[in-house]
């Protein structure tokens, strides 16, 4: 038996696989009133690092995951805001493959008071706190 496995990255942090499904992952900054001081996000993974943002308020950074056979993939973003910082994943296919379904959207939204999550962009969850 001969197993094929053929990966690469396209555009921008969207990864190609023969397995898996597309999955949109989008961080907002929901800030409220943070104009002149933006939400700076900095995403990475052991494939690829999608680099650094200054996200003003309403601003959004995405990219597209696929999972891999194993359902491994895991993309990690450093957070910072004012003097605060946080590391969360904000795409880990073990977690993320149901979760997200059925649209296959996994959105963050960050806010003054946390991280929310939603697999719809209307319905969030508070997930965690700063």
């Amino acid at each position: 038996m001969i197993i094929v496995m053929a990966t690469g990255r396209g555009e921008a942090g969207d990864y190609l696989s023969l397995f898996g499904t597309e999955y949109s992952v989008r961080v907002i900054n929901g800030f409220t009133n943070n104009s002149s001081l933006p939400l700076v996000i900095w995403c990475s993974s052991e494939e690829a690092d999608l680099g650094g943002r200054a996200l003003q308020e309403r601003d959004d950074f995405s990219w597209t995951m696929r999972p891999n056979l194993w359902s491994t993939n895991l993309m990690k973003c450093t957070m910072k805001w004012d003097r605060t910082r946080k590391r969360f994943d904000a795409f880990r296919a073990s977690r993320d493959v149901r979760r997200c379904a059925p649209l296959k959207m996994c959105s963050w939204m960050v806010t003054e008071h946390g991280f929310y999550f939603s697999n719809d962009q209307v319905n969030w969850y508070k997930d965690f706190e700063w």
